[in-house]
């Protein structure tokens, strides 16, 4: 048995070290509607089937320049610096992954994967959309029960309702597919929690959720956004805690997960949504596991959405 008191902290680490970013220049970016100059980063092997891209080389000054001679931003090691002041519980873990949406500027830190616990429910309300849209149908007045009880309340009995309803695993798997998330794999059998993810996928997601600011594309049809995006804007009070922390006021939408593992007493905490904070609007998902206690885990979720969200504006900005 663990002695009473509050645990020791270290300085968080990344689960694995991260792959270089590759900067290509782009002199006009679309982004909802609007354009904005700078720089696009993609992150090594991040989207399979694209072309390579030719790293920025330093210029005499020691700092990177992309190909027409402009500098740019390597996004991982701001976050990074960021969350080396985020304190992290001994024995614990976690992963963000953070999109400015008006510059585009995205970072990941932490490649591990991680159980989505009540995160995957967005997934889950994704596929199903998914699934009704190919059926060329609307959902039914019982699915669109489920889907409301699963998100606003976290209903566990309904997401295991609409987990059978999209084939469980095999029928996430498929739709992930479609969505762009290529290292998510959904549990087996019935404990649709304990399917495994990381930031990345889950920032993906996000994106197919709001609007790809990339290039507008989406899996999910205007409509299906639009449904999905309403219940994550109406979370329960009780659960308005995570991601959140880093929005001004209420400008936000989100899912939160929460789960207590058997085997080692421990707490997987994540939290994933779109927020508002200085003007800017940003997709955070943050993942973590290892926590003592639940409290711990969401305070280790807010402090690194905080961190992450404050480091990645100020270097839009700059």
């Amino acid at each position: 048995m663990e002695s009473p008191g509050a645990p020791r902290r270290r300085r968080a680490v990344p689960s694995r070290s991260h792959r270089p970013l590759l900067c290509t220049a782009l002199a006009v970016h679309a982004v909802a509607g609007a354009t904005a100059g700078g720089t696009v980063c993609v992150r090594a092997g991040t989207h399979p089937g694209t072309a390579a891209v030719t790293s920025p080389e330093p210029s005499a000054s020691g700092e990177a320049v992309g190909p027409v001679g402009e500098p740019t931003t390597d996004y991982d090691a701001v976050l990074g610096a960021a969350l080396a002041s985020v304190d992290v519980p001994d024995g614990a873990r976690v992963s963000v992954a953070v999109l400015d949406v008006g510059s585009g500027a995205r970072a990941v830190y932490g490649d591990a994967a991680f159980d989505t616990a009540g995160i995957v429910k967005v997934d889950i309300l994704a596929a199903l959309l998914l699934r009704a849209q190919d059926a060329g149908r609307q959902l039914t007045a019982r699915e669109k029960a489920y889907a409301t009880a699963m998100i606003e309340h976290s209903d566990n009995a309904s997401a295991s309702a609409l987990w059978d309803a999209v084939g469980r695993a095999e029928g996430l798997d498929a739709a992930n597919a479609r969505l762009g998330l290529t290292a998510t794999s959904g549990g087996e059998g019935a404990p649709w929690g304990l399917t495994r993810t990381t930031a990345a996928d889950q920032l993906a997601l996000l994106r197919q959720v709001f609007g790809d600011p990339e290039d507008g594309a989406s899996a999910l049809a205007a409509a299906s956004r639009a449904y999905l995006q309403g219940p994550m804007e109406r979370i329960a009070v009780g659960q308005r805690w995570g991601g959140s922390a880093a929005a001004d006021g209420s400008a936000w939408a989100l899912k939160n997960g929460w789960l207590p593992r058997s085997t080692t007493g421990r707490w997987d905490v994540s939290s994933i949504g779109r927020i508002t904070a200085g003007g800017r609007t940003c997709l955070v998902a943050v993942l973590s596991s290892g926590t003592a206690a639940q409290e711990d885990g969401i305070a280790l979720v807010e402090s690194a959405a905080r961190a992450a969200v404050t480091a990645l504006a100020g270097a839009a900005e700059g």
